[in-house]
């Protein structure tokens, strides 16, 4: 059933945001992750109000107890699992200057392909890498999201995904290489074995290397794993106003579910 999906994924997305931060403060509704480490990375230093937290918050004191939380940032970013929750806290915040993004939670319920598709120009198939075979081409590809942030916040956004390690029971990096070696797409693929779920996430592909095929070779390699570790649930996240969204449902995979985040400054 769906919903009973949705709560499996929602309570995996509220565990793996407390395992990978370096310190937990409770909250009413939900609790702040920090990561001292990673200053400049929203994700890392944030606000999570779970599900189920409709009686436990007050909307309308939720802009106060971000900034309490979050009062030594330049920045406020609120992420809201509960999509009822969401709507209820997105006027308060709205008034209080944030802004709103919704993201769908996509189930992956397709056939899981033996084998990746195969990339123009692609040395082999997707396999696991390590961050340092991913840092040149995601430091690019993080500049060109991000041409006018500094070397220290791009270092951060690179350096952050080691962190993602501490969030699940087992952590992969996969990569599709170009017959030069280097790593054209990649993506995090976070395990949970005991419960059967897996997350796909932060799907990337170099620019220079856009419909290659790459992209699919990630996709598949990343669903073969899990399958291959037990995983049934197998789901990410998309932007709900973004193509990728399309691309995804073309590949068995379809929304059950909605996030929510609220960024500030």
């Amino acid at each position: 059933m769906p919903n009973a999906e949705l709560q499996r994924i929602n309570s995996f997305l509220s565990a793996f945001a407390r395992r990978q931060a370096g310190r937990v403060a409770d909250l009413p509704g939900g609790f702040a992750v920090y990561d001292d480490a990673f200053a400049y990375s929203r994700a890392n230093n944030q606000v999570v109000i779970e599900p189920g937290a409709a009686t436990a918050i007050d909307p309308e004191a939720l802009p106060g107890i971000a900034d309490e939380a979050l009062g030594h940032l330049p920045h406020r970013l609120i992420s809201v699992l509960d999509d009822e929750v969401a709507r209820a806290c997105e006027q308060p915040l709205t008034r209080a200057g944030y802004t709103h993004s919704t993201y769908l939670v996509m189930l992956h319920e397709g056939p899981v392909a033996a084998m990746p598709a195969v990339a123009v120009g692609r040395r082999g198939p997707a396999e696991k890498v390590t961050l340092e075979e991913m840092r040149v081409p995601l430091t690019r590809r993080w500049r060109g999201f991000l041409p006018d942030a500094d070397e220290a916040v791009l270092r951060h956004l690179v350096d952050r995904r080691e962190a993602r390690r501490r969030g699940a029971d087992i952590v992969h990096f996969i990569g599709a290489r170009t017959e030069e070696g280097e790593v054209a797409s990649w993506a995090d693929l976070y395990l949970a074995p005991v419960d059967g779920v897996a997350q796909i996430e932060d799907l990337v592909t170099s620019e220079a290397h856009l419909g290659q095929g790459y992209a699919d070779a990630v996709l598949t390699t990343a669903l073969r794993l899990a399958v291959e570790e037990g995983c049934g649930t197998r789901f990410l996240t998309a932007d709900a106003t973004d193509w990728p969204r399309h691309w995804y449902e073309r590949r068995g995979f379809s929304v059950i579910g909605h996030s929510h985040c609220f960024e500030r400054g």
